[in-house]
């Protein structure tokens, strides 16, 4: 009938200006110029960032403790071939700067907080600064090491003395860059606001700080 037709296409017309707040359609149906089929941007939940650097940081940490393992009954075997390392003064120096790094880092976020993006980013870039100085703070203290004939392969201490250093630097850097990341990346169209990024880097930043702590104390111990 001429007037069931008419009803019909007022009906379409409404579901295709979204007044009916229905399903949308299964099909594409001819719908004016695709104006039906979008859809609303997909926002990640700030959990799954938070599950993945906590991911990373367990098989880090796992990792970190296989080697200390190996350190601590190697040093403790009967072999005589174990030398210990003698910790470089700048190593004690760099613990300093790695730890106020932590404080700074803290701060920045305060700032963060509190709405201050110009004091987040000076106290941001501190953080960042002293993390490159931390780094080559441990390159100094290779330098002189080798200056003094201690290599990698001279001695089983000596070799896991590069091996801590050097990964956990490696791992640092990394860090680095997330703070560079999160300090030069324009958040207002990304999927995390930059409360989160900067938590999120936050969380590793600390563990690598304790980490080292760690690590150093194992080395000094372990002379």
């Amino acid at each position: 009938m001429p007037g069931t037709t008419f009803e019909q296409e007022i009906e379409i017309i409404v579901e295709d200006i979204g007044g009916g707040g229905g399903k949308p359609p299964a099909h594409d149906g001819g719908g004016d110029d695709g104006g039906g089929k979008r859809r609303r941007p997909w926002n990640p939940s700030p959990r799954r960032y938070y599950t993945g650097v906590t991911l990373g940081i367990l098989s880090i940490l796992m990792f970190f403790m296989a080697l200390a393992s190996a350190f601590i009954v190697r040093r403790g075997s009967s072999s005589n071939d174990w030398v210990p390392v003698h910790i470089p003064t700048i190593l004690w120096l760099n613990t300093a700067v790695l730890l106020f790094s932590s404080l700074t880092l803290e701060l920045a976020r305060k700032r963060l907080a509190s709405a201050d993006l110009s004091g987040f980013r000076r106290l941001w870039t501190v953080t960042t600064f002293l993390g490159l100085l931390f780094l080559a703070g441990q390159i100094l203290a290779w330098r002189q090491l080798i200056r003094e004939g201690i290599f990698v392969a001279t001695n089983p201490g000596s070799s896991f003395f590069y091996v801590f250093t050097g990964l956990h630097g490696l791992h640092l850097l990394g860090g680095v860059g997330a703070l560079m990341y999160v300090a030069l990346r324009n958040f207002e169209r990304a999927k995390m606001t930059r409360q989160v990024a900067a938590e999120i880097v936050g969380h590793y930043w600390h563990f690598m700080d304790a980490l080292w702590v760690f690590l150093l104390a194992l080395l000094y111990l372990g002379k």
